[in-house]
């Protein structure tokens, strides 16, 4: 058997009932749907198995005596009966989905608000296509499980228990001779069941390569074309096609055998009835109404097994998929609200807004510390910029801020309070972050700087676009503010993304604000357009800036220069270029080639 991939099914060799009892209590909500879905599946298998029984009495009753009045009768009755099984059937097709879907509803709905509480750490693990084909492929095959699952696995048992009962109580004799081909009809469903399971797990393992492949090409399109690897790549998708069509087709070889060999099993029963119930008839031991009826029964009897050995699939599938999805909805986040903790309820708590960093140790993998006993504090309306070389541990302190990563040692307060102690709500409502990576929403520009939230009026945003100087570029999109900006905002460029999410973080009115170098994009023109609205956004607020460019850095109050996870100096612009250790030598590789080439001089940025 190929090797498993991760989201293939994990087919089992037998019913795990611990799943089961959980989807039925995803069922609970819902179980007078799901009992009347089962009554009515009772009463079409209870009304098919009327048809034969009716041929019986309108052969043996009515045209062997040539009642005409009675054969009317009983074709209007079979008519009749023709048209209940078909308005019981589109009730209980139409109930059985209904109810699918009514679960389905309810488990999406509840797997995305779970997956909205899970601690970022765990997306960092987990691949977002992961996740996705949890929300929807795995929903979807617990829809199968529900709808052509386990219902339809109980009304072709019940099905074929009836049939059997009423071939038994026409004759045992009869009935015995058409099940001698059973046990072979066993051993080849058995077969076919092991030989399909073998096929779909090595599709499922196909599809995930494929899925794999074409999400990371696709995502990377534009390297590909930049390096001139479309054939190579599109040679590789060709392989991993092919092989998805190979493992396919092997199932298709399956499905071939084995239903002719139901339908020649089929045949032999019939062969069975006819010769053994025609000798039978000829003896006057048994009705010719009688040997009609068992070959009725008798090809309704192999129908429903050939259904089941299909959604016994369905079902090993559809289990594999309850228990990743079970997986994830065990996942435990890491960070949460503490119990107790005081709701934001739409308004900022965050006070005055100071910060404390107090001998804080972390890492992101626990044989590689990040921050190594890093103590610091920023007042209350303070502007502070956070310098350092790559991996100096600056955008480190701004997710442990905000709670992203909790602390492996030591405290961070805001006024005050460990962060571990506040609501995650009001934390993260009362500080505000511009990344680096701007992401922007499908939807208008509105839409994307308030992001649909009720605490946050059509004016905040107006004053935030006006603030961050963003409304003549907005106005000039075709239809203004309410342009869609089409998926991740591709209709706008860098430095407009930024400003933004500058406009973003102002409309909620933030007590502290985090720049995560939310300027590395811009371009200069760009960045001399948000100057002015840095020292509004700064203005009165407590202000952490992971300075990138010498404007960031200039108009702070202090500079913290961090290096290798320590606080190595602090102070003014102008104090620390003075001492000549590690801003200034910052300074001259990485500052003063900007302020050159934007016509500033090292005097103007020490004013």
């Amino acid at each position: 058997m190929p090797p498993q991939h991760d989201d293939e099914p994990l087919y089992r060799s037998q019913i795990d009932w611990r799943l089961f009892t959980r989807l039925l209590a995803i069922a609970r909500p819902h179980a007078g749907a799901l009992g009347a879905a089962i009554a009515l599946l009772i009463l079409v298998s209870g009304a098919e198995l009327l048809f034969p029984l009716l041929m019986k009495i309108g052969i043996d009753r009515y045209i062997r005596t040539k009642d005409t009045a009675g054969l009317l009768r009983l074709s209007l009755a079979y008519l009749a009966l023709l048209a209940a099984v078909f308005a019981l059937r589109y009730a209980q097709m139409h109930a059985t989905q209904a109810l699918g879907q009514k679960i389905m509803f309810d488990l999406r709905r509840r797997l995305y608000r779970h997956t909205q509480t899970l601690s970022i750490s765990y997306f960092e693990r987990n691949p977002v296509g992961r996740i996705m084909t949890r929300l929807t492929g795995d929903v979807e095959a617990l829809n199968d499980l529900f709808t052509s699952g386990v219902v339809s696995i109980f009304g072709d048992l019940l099905l074929i228990a009836g049939i059997v009962t009423a071939m038994l109580m026409l004759d045992v004799r009869l009935a015995l001779v058409c099940f001698l081909v059973v046990p072979l009809l066993a051993v080849a469903t058995f077969l076919f069941r092991a030989r399909v399971r073998e096929a779909y797990t090595t599709i499922r393992a196909k599809v995930a390569a494929m899925n794999a492949y074409l999400q990371e090409h696709l995502s990377g399109i534009a390297v590909v074309q930049l390096f001139r690897r479309e054939e190579a790549s599109a040679r590789q998708f060709g392989r991993l096609n092919a092989e998805h069509r190979d493992a396919f087709l092997k199932s298709v070889q399956a499905f071939s055998v084995y239903f002719p060999v139901v339908g020649l099993l089929d045949a032999i029963a019939v062969a069975l009835i006819l010769g053994y119930g025609g000798s039978r008839v000829l003896d006057a031991t048994l009705s010719i109404g009688s040997l009609v009826a068992f070959f009725q029964y008798s090809e309704r009897f192999f129908r429903p097994i050939r259904d089941l050995s299909e959604r016994y699939n369905v079902l090993q599938g559809a289990l594999a998929s309850a228990e990743r999805v079970f997986e994830l909805l065990d996942t435990e986040p890491e960070i949460r609200s503490p119990e107790g903790a005081r709701q934001s309820s739409g308004i900022p708590l965050v006070g005055a807004g100071e910060i404390v960093l107090d001998h804080v140790r972390f890492g992101y993998k626990r044989e590689e510390p990040v921050l190594h006993d890093l103590s610091l504090r920023v007042s209350p309306g303070e502007a502070v910029a956070l310098v350092g070389h790559t991996g100096a541990g600056k955008t480190t302190i701004a997710s442990l801020l905000v709670r992203f990563y909790d602390v492996w040692g030591g405290m961070i307060s805001i006024d005050g309070v460990d962060v571990r102690r506040w609501d995650l709500g009001a934390l993260r409502r009362g500080i505000a972050v511009v990344p680096q990576d701007v992401f922007l929403f499908s939807g208008s520009a509105i839409r994307n700087i308030g992001l649909r939230d009720p605490s946050i009026g059509p004016e905040s945003v107006e004053r935030a676009i006006d603030v961050v100087r963003a409304r003549d570029f907005l106005s000039a999109l075709p239809e203004g503010l309410e342009t869609e900006l089409r998926e991740r905002g591709n209709i706008l460029s860098v430095g407009q993304k930024q400003l933004l999410a500058f406009a973003r973080a102002l409309a909620r009115d933030p007590r502290i604000l985090v720049l995560d170098e939310a300027t590395s994009s811009v371009d200069t023109q760009a960045e001399l357009r948000i100057r002015e609205a840095l020292r509004r956004l700064t203005h009165g607020r407590t202000s952490i800036i992971i300075a990138h460019r010498l404007s960031t850095i200039r108009h702070v109050d202090r500079v913290l220069v961090l290096h290798k996870g320590r606080l190595a100096e602090e102070g003014t612009h102008a104090d620390l270029l003075s001492r000549g250790g590690i801003y200034s030598k910052l300074y001259d590789l990485e500052f003063r080639q900007q302020e050159e080439e934007s016509g500033e001089t090292a005097a103007e940025g020490a004013d």
